[in-house]
């Protein structure tokens, strides 16, 4: 079976299934599992760099949408159509984050007998999961599918034994800079399953900006700063636009050191198996308990 994915989150799925050997195109942004998605053929290009615009140049750019650190996509239908494949993944939950369903369907229904094409609109942890088994289905390991959504229930399931019974942090998750955009979706399951309470979104909520006077309103005991589509070193880089703003030093969250900076491309802002190790990581920062692999400052570290 070929697989195009046009998703970063259904990549990772793929590789959760053990198939990325049948993986024949992927998107510029499908960068886990490295080595073996670093040869597969790219089918889409960013229409700007990220790199040269700052964040409010960023989100201007996409039209002010959700999610805006991942860049804008162009899909190459001819590309698309040499690979010939049995089936195409992608979503319809958000354009910035991928190609639009829409694009798709144009390009897929041209193509010579007609690939299946799945669209994954998880919003919460349990669609995250459930997403595993309806794509293992299609691909037709619907078993195994199962057995690896068990596993990460089982583990998100240890990292709540491992955090019940403590102190709730109060925790803002800011998934975007300039404009503040507070992480909605499957992230404030996260933050709950790990031992926090979720401030300034709902689970599955689909957000839209903040300003930052409901940041200092909230009173945050933790603040988590994981921008869309950004690896931490670029957010740090744009620290400033939350350092600067008035009344940043009388924080709750920045007076007792607890400003985070995790890796949002890779655990918290993609619906994919790997928002189980963003709960992980998170009962790490919220309570300094070990739940999986210790947290390397790849992960997550203090912004000082």
């Amino acid at each position: 079976m070929r697989i195009v994915s046009l998703l970063p989150a259904a990549t990772d799925i793929v590789a959760q299934l053990g198939l990325t050997a049948n993986l024949v195109g992927r998107t510029h942004e499908c960068d886990w599992p490295p080595r073996e998605v670093a040869d597969v053929p790219v089918v889409t290009s960013a229409a700007f760099s990220s790199d040269a615009l700052s964040s409010r140049e960023i989100s201007a750019a996409v039209g002010g949408s959700a999610h805006c650190g991942s860049s804008l996509y162009a899909l190459d239908a001819e590309a698309l159509a040499a690979l010939a494949p049995d089936v195409v993944l992608t979503q319809d939950l958000c354009d910035v984050c991928a190609v639009s369903y829409e694009a798709v369907s144009r390009a897929v229904r041209v193509l010579e007998g007609g690939p299946r094409v799945l669209s994954l609109e998880p919003r919460t942890l349990d669609d995250v999961l459930d997403c595993l088994v309806t794509v293992g289905e299609l691909l037709g390991v619907r078993e195994r599918a199962e057995r690896r959504r068990e596993e990460l229930r089982d583990r998100l399931t240890a990292v709540r034994g491992l955090t019940a019974g403590r102190g709730r942090p109060r925790v803002v998750a800011v998934e975007w800079l300039d404009p503040l955009w507070p992480a909605g979706h499957w992230v404030p399951e996260q933050i709950t399953c790990a031992g926090g309470e979720p401030l300034l979104a709902a689970p599955g909520e689909h957000t839209k900006p903040m300003t930052w006077e409901a940041v200092r309103d909230a009173r945050p005991d933790v603040l988590l700063v994981l921008p869309c589509g950004f690896p931490p070193e670029r957010t740090v880089r744009e620290r400033d636009l939350l350092t600067s703003l008035p009344g940043w030093a009388e924080l709750p969250a920045v007076r007792s050191g607890a400003v985070w900076v995790l890796d949002g491309p890779a655990y918290f802002n993609r619906p994919g198996p790997r928002v189980v190790r963003g709960a992980e990581v998170l009962a790490h920062v919220l309570h300094g308990v070990l739940a999986g692999d210790p947290v390397s400052t790849a992960e997550a570290f203090l912004l000082s």
